[in-house]
């Protein structure tokens, strides 16, 4: 009985293994309009990381599947009820070769690329740009290092107004509600710019997903991480420790611009003013579909 019904769940089971087999092998765009895997990635490491992201999922997948497919062949066909009697052994050079070989194998084949992706992400030599990131309760702070520019980046005034307790805004009418701020971070795009994190508090934690980039800001300490972006735009993330009440109203927003607007905005001729942020909304607006999933 327990056979036969192994026999009918097999078809399905083997069906259902290839389905979420091909769900694991479609590409980002395909899996961006269900809000699946990671974000459609803007930054020169991202496609690696991605790719690094669905090589160890591949492989736990195919693990995965081959140890309940072997347990399940197991349980269908070594009964007692069919006569079959367990071997009587006490030791097995070739199962203890086979069984540490595998595992061995197959955890250098995760740790190369793995230890490679790494390395890179934590190289921060050779920066076009060196940026402090300071975490507030609950703000950030940015200060170009190389330029003479420091300034404070809070929860803009809109999703400020709509958050207030009886404020009568709905926060569904209040645009990027608790994504925007007053004074975001400004780059170039194409340029490696070195992110240096510290807390001033308590931990905080600076993440982009588009950027790929996320670190913590602990106090007392300064950690080091890295991004460049492949495409103009605005890419919006959050603080991702929580850091008390007003932990979900920290958000981060990080502007690429040209070169050129981005020497305007050293320059002062460039703030974050409406006109700024019109002009780069329409250049976004203008886009090909295919480049807006992740914003």
């Amino acid at each position: 009985m327990f056979t036969s019904m192994f026999k009918r769940l097999c078809t399905p089971l083997s069906v259902a293994t290839a389905a979420a087999f091909a769900a694991l092998m479609a590409t980002p765009a395909a899996l961006a309009a269900w809000e699946l895997d990671m974000p459609i990635g803007k930054s020169s490491l991202s496609d690696e990381i991605m790719g690094l992201h669905h090589l160890i999922l591949i492989i736990c997948t195919v693990v995965c599947v081959a140890v309940f497919a072997f347990a399940f062949y197991t349980m269908a066909t070594c009964r007692r009820s069919q006569g079959v009697k367990a071997a009587q052994f006490s030791h097995s050079t070739r199962a203890e070769i086979i069984w540490t070989l595998i595992p061995t194998l197959v955890l250098i084949g995760m740790a190369i690329p793995s230890a490679r992706t790494i390395l890179k992400i934590e190289d921060t030599s050779g920066a076009d740009i060196s940026i402090k990131v300071t975490g507030y309760q609950w703000k950030w702070s940015y200060d170009y290092l190389d330029e003479d520019k420091f300034f404070y980046s809070s929860l803009d005034r809109a999703s400020n107004a709509a958050a207030q307790q009886d404020s009568g805004i709905d926060p569904a009418t209040v645009k990027n509600y608790l994504r925007n701020v007053d004074n975001p971070m400004v780059v170039p795009v194409n340029k490696k710019i070195r992110i240096l994190l510290t807390g001033n508090d308590v931990i905080h934690s600076w993440w982009v997903p588009e950027l790929y980039v996320k670190k913590d800001a602990n106090p007392g300490f300064i950690n080091e991480t890295w991004f460049e972006a492949t495409e103009t735009g605005i890419f919006r993330g959050q603080c991702t420790e929580l850091c008390g009440r007003g932990h979900g109203f920290m958000p981060i927003v990080v502007v690429v611009v040209t070169d050129d607007e981005y020497q305007q905005w050293l320059d002062g001729d460039l703030g974050w003013n409406e006109e700024a942020q019109e002009m780069i909304v329409t250049r976004i607006d203008d886009a090909p579909a295919d480049q807006l999933a992740a914003l």
